[in-house]
């Protein structure tokens, strides 16, 4: 599932619906929007993060990529 999470968020983060710079849903807002355990949202923005596309702030939150 966390998968299909990732490939949702890869979707807007390349349609422009997340533009760099700006924040990326919140784990709890993907629970509730997506309606997925956390774990699931915290596994789908380690993979973005993986991947390139969102950076990750302690303590601020993670972020759309602005060198991607």
């Amino acid at each position: 599932v966390y998968v299909q999470v990732a490939e949702i968020l890869r979707a807007r983060i390349e349609s422009g619906e997340l533009l760099p710079d700006r924040p990326v849903p919140s784990e709890s807002q993907l629970q509730q929007d997506l309606g997925v355990a956390r774990g699931t949202a915290r596994k789908a923005i380690t993979v973005l993060r993986e991947q390139g596309l969102v950076v990750t702030v302690r303590g601020r939150g993670s972020y759309v990529n602005p060198a991607r």
